[in-house]
Order: structure tokens, then sequence, then C-alpha cells
């Protein structure tokens, strides 16, 4: 979900301080380590935790981008792959920005902080698949509960009735916790309107139980007030002060280098060839070099190291090392759009404080001071999600593409605003949307042999009937939620009649409107080990090769029913567990 300015400035601010992390390449102890991570993101931060707990591991982390510390504004193009996505056929011919975090702890670092574990037929779907029940969700549970830490919000209000604690773990490393800041008018209607409609959107006291479907309390990381990233908790002082560890910044990988076949016929890489400073260096793992570059950088490495279709490669004149068609292909994000922004007859939103430049520095001022005010938590309260109803006349065209009953189709998110600057001052709610079981796919490709070129990221979006079909029911079910009778004195009016439009003028306004997630998954999939598709073994080790894992999102063969934060940690946790039984 996208956030209002002043929230993405606030709630982006990392003070916690670093150790045994390098910003110079001359300063790190050596280039030869038991295990090479390429990436500091959400999993790749994960696992160099996790390895160097065993003193025994010597682990190499590069990044490619800055430090988090003391960073307040992360959201700033500097600190940014700026990429763009090639023009979507199913936005009119749009093109959209598709920016991933150049900064230490990745997308935890500037993305939206909600914390969504999705359904768990998502993670039963992906065991039934992969043949490994290791992946199901009642295995994968205990991964999200070694990952968080559940922490009181930073207003300490009575949370009773807010979630539930049978579902949480206080004892993990990444903060946790409900919104540290109320508001109490828009929040009470909400919860008015469960009531009101109760078959539509039934309260759920805690959709990260499993079972998702309903209306819940927003949850994010955050603790104490700041952003709880990848960076802050994962390496903080006491993790990344590990002799056995050194973070590399500055470092971006360009391929894996010096490749060779072992005796089984394997693909071995002897390095990774990085450049910091302008030249290049190649550091070496004597047991297994681990991307977690992320959706976009994994498959980009891949293949600029002969990983990929060989036919693709040869014409960009990179020479085939190992035919994986399945490299970057079956990339899948969550198309998301406003479902309506409404006038409200409140001054208790977000626009009061982006409008008001006097309520803006005292809400700053109060954050300094306490990290508690509207800084200290994001201008959503509540996230619903829905299925279609199961007598659609879509699924008389197709099959559903949810992984189970327990699976939602529609993510609704309910804020205080517009999300930004309105053409006219005044008061709004605005309810987000997604399609969260979208059917379109897309790809990341190369567009060139030079490693440093940005790629080819095609999202696919709204390229089949199912998901411009959810898009509109979308919409529909938003008009319905403010339908209830509490909203009656609460709304003024629509700023756009968006129920009442014609089909034709509708989709015009999603495919107009429509932007990205940034919840990228599957470009490295994995599947069965004896399947002819895919890119990684259900042990995320890539298939025909040795001593080369990735662990990060682009592992998932199908995008989670909510946003990807959470699956990225446990996927970085069960990762690096499978390491582990490998060599220790």
């Amino acid at each position: 979900m996208q956030l209002p300015l002043f929230l993405l400035f606030a709630s982006t601010f990392l003070s916690v301080g670093q150790a045994k992390i390098y910003e110079d390449v001359s300063d790190i102890p050596g280039f030869d380590y038991d295990f090479v991570i390429v990436g500091g993101g959400a999993a790749g931060n994960v696992v160099a935790n996790r390895l160097t707990e065993n003193p025994k591991f010597s682990v190499l982390l590069l990044e490619a981008g800055v430090s988090n510390e003391g960073v307040i504004d992360s959201i700033v193009p500097f600190f940014e792959w700026n990429y763009t996505t090639v023009p979507q056929v199913g936005l009119n011919n749009r093109s959209v920005p598709y920016q991933r975090a150049h900064i230490l702890g990745g997308c935890t670092a500037h993305n939206g902080m909600i914390y969504t574990r999705g359904s768990a037929d998502d993670y039963d779907r992906y065991a039934a698949m992969t043949g490994d029940p290791g992946w199901s969700w009642n295995n994968m549970l205990p991964y999200f509960f070694k990952n968080e830490k559940w922490t009181p919000p930073v207003d300490h209000h009575d949370t009773n009735g807010q979630f539930d604690p049978a579902v949480h773990s206080t004892h993990g490393i990444n903060s946790v916790s409900l919104n540290g800041f109320q508001w109490p008018i828009f929040q009470q209607h909400v919860q008015q309107a469960t009531k009101e409609l109760p078959e539509d959107f039934p309260f759920n006291l805690d959709f990260n139980s499993g079972k998702m479907l309903g209306v819940g309390y927003l949850q994010s990381t955050i603790g104490g007030g700041e952003r709880s990233s990848s960076a802050t908790s994962y390496l903080a002082p006491k993790f990344a002060g590990r002799p056995n560890l050194s973070v590399l910044l500055h470092a971006q990988v360009s391929k894996l280098v010096n490749p060779s076949k072992t005796n089984k016929g394997e693909i071995n890489f002897g390095g990774v060839q990085f450049l910091p400073s302008g030249s290049l260096y190649t550091a070496k793992a004597k047991k297994e070099i681990i991307l977690s570059a992320g959706s976009v950088g994994t498959p980009m490495i891949l293949m600029h190291s002969g990983v990929g279709d060989q036919a693709a490669l040869k014409a960009l004149g990179i020479p085939s090392v190992l035919h994986l068609p399945s490299v970057g292909q079956n990339a899948t994000d969550h198309p998301f759009f406003n479902g309506g922004t409404w006038l409200v007859n409140s001054t208790q939103t977000v626009d009061s404080i982006e409008q008001n430049a006097t309520r803006f520095n005292e809400a700053y001022a109060q954050w300094n001071k306490s990290h508690s005010s509207p800084f200290s938590a994001l201008p959503l309260t509540h996230l619903g999600w829905s299925r279609l109803d199961v007598n659609s006349v879509i699924f008389e065209k197709v099959q559903d593409p949810a992984a189970g009953p327990n699976a939602p189709h529609i993510e609704m998110g309910m804020g205080t605003g517009p999300g930004g600057p309105t053409s006219a001052p005044g008061h709004y709610m605005q309810l987000g949307m997604a399609v969260l079981t979208p059917t379109s796919r897309g790809s990341v490709t190369l567009q060139s042999n030079n490693p440093f070129d940005p790629p080819l990221i095609d999202l696919g979006f709204f390229t089949t009937e199912f998901d411009i079909f959810t898009a509109r029911q979308a919409i529909q079910h938003a008009a319905k939620f403010v339908s209830a009778s509490t909203w009656k004195d609460y709304i003024i009016a629509p700023t756009m009649d968006l129920a009442n439009l014609s089909t034709d003028a509708l989709d015009q306004y999603i495919r107009n409107t429509t932007d990205v997630s940034w919840h990228l998954v599957s470009t490295a999939s994995m599947s069965a080990w004896n399947a002819t598709y895919g890119v990684v073994n259900p042990d995320l080790l890539v298939k025909g090769a040795s001593g080369l894992r990735v662990i990060d999102a682009s592992i998932l063969p199908f995008i989670p029913t909510g946003h990807t934060q959470a699956a990225s940690y446990v996927v970085g946790e069960r990762g690096a567990d499978l390491v582990k039984q490998a060599w220790e």
C-alpha cells in the first residue's frame, strides 16, 4: 500500500548504530569465506545472522547499497534502484516506476512495513507442489515465531480485542506491533461497519492466524515508534559485530564467475564478481554462494552468469553455462489501485497534518521527543480480506486461482487520507485495493550483456480476464463497505463515483490508475525435485548446480495472499536452516 509522504519520511527513521559493516573494500579481512551472500535485504540479512550463529562458519554479505545508519528518509531516489517497467499492455501501455531499495535492509528499509503472513492455504500449496512438507503452514509457523518479536505499541493503548496473542511470538528478532497512534473516529466507523455488514465484512481478531478472511487491525514492523528492518534487527550491533561476519556495502554484484563441472555433472561457480569503487573484485565461497538479491536482482545475476534460457542468453552474447528457461519467468505482483476516496466530516485524518505546516511540525517534534504522534504509525487502521462470490460468473470460465477456501482474492486497506497531497484541500478517507490472486504473469529479462544495465521488467498486469474482473469486483466491494449506516454522517461525498461507472469506463479507470505493490515474486521459482521446470529445488539449491542456492522471495512459486515482507523473512529463516543442515 502507498503511504503519505510525511509518514514515509518519519517512519523510515533508522538510528541504530552499526558494527563490522564496511564501507570500503580495502577494509574487509579477505576474499575467501565459507559462504558469500549476495544481497542485504529481508532474507539475506536473516541468513547472514543465522549462519554466523555457528562460530565455525565465515560469512561475507555483499550489499550494493548504502548504510542504513542515520538515514531518516530512505525513500529518496538516491537510495533506490530506479527501475521502470516496460510498457504494460494491460495498463494501456503505461510504464510504471518499479523502485527497489538501494540500502542495507533492502525493501524492509523503505516498504510500507505492513506485516501479513498470508493464508495457511498458500503455504500448504507450496508444500503440495514441491513435495516438501517443510513448506506447509504448520511447519513454517515456527519460523514466523522465530522471526517475530511482538512489541506493545508506543502509545501503550489497551490492545485487548485487537489481536490474538496465541498466534504471535515475543521472542523473535524483528519487531511487530499494532499502530502506536489511534485515529479514533475512523477506527470507530470501521469497527461498526463490521457489525452492520457481518456477512461481507466479518471482524477477524487476527488475520495472521492463517485464516485471513474478514477485517482486522493493522500490524506493522514497527517497534518503539521506529521502523524495524532486517538491518536494524538481524544486523543489530550484537549480531553484526560477530568476528565471523563481514558486511561490505557499495558492492554491486555483476555475475558469478569461474564455472566448472563437478563429477556429478553439476555446475559449480568459483566466485562472485562485484564492483566497489570502480574496480572488479572476486570473492570465493568454499561451501556455498547464496543469492538473496530479490526478485529482480537474483534472476539478473543468474542470467549474466550464464544461467537461464540458452537461446535468450546467446542472443545477447552471454555464454550459456546452465540451461534453465524458468529463470526470470513467472513474475507476479499484486495490482494495487484506489477503490475510492471520500471527503469526510472530520479533522482527524492524515490530511489535517499534511496540509498544515504547524501541525506537521508539532507532530514531528512530538515524535522526536517520545517516538509517539502520527509519525509513529501508518495511515491505515485496518485491513480487510475477501473472496469472490463462489457463484461469480468468472468461475464459469476459469478455475479459482486461490490456494484454498481460506485464501482471499481481494485486499482492502482502510486509510485516513488519500495517501498524499490532493488537488483540493479537505479531509479524506481512502480504500486501497489489491488483486491478491492474479493470474497474469510477467518476466524479468536482460536488455544487454552489461551486468550494470537495468533489466526489462514486465509485470503483465491485467492480461487475463480474471484479474480485471476481480479488480472491478474490488471496487464494488469498497462501495458496499461504505454503504453501512455508520458512515452516513462521516462521509460527505465521493471524489469520484466509481461504483456507478459503466463497465468500460471502470476498466479504463483501473487500467489508467493501477500501480505496483512492490511484491514481486516467482522469478526463480522452486519446484519439485524431479520437475522439468522451475529454478530451485525445495531445498533452494539451483537445479543442475552445486554450491549455489537462492534464498529470497523469488523462489515462491505463487504470490502469497498478503504483503510479502513476512514471507521473505521466513524464507530466509527456513533457508538458513537448510544450509545449516547441509553443512553442520
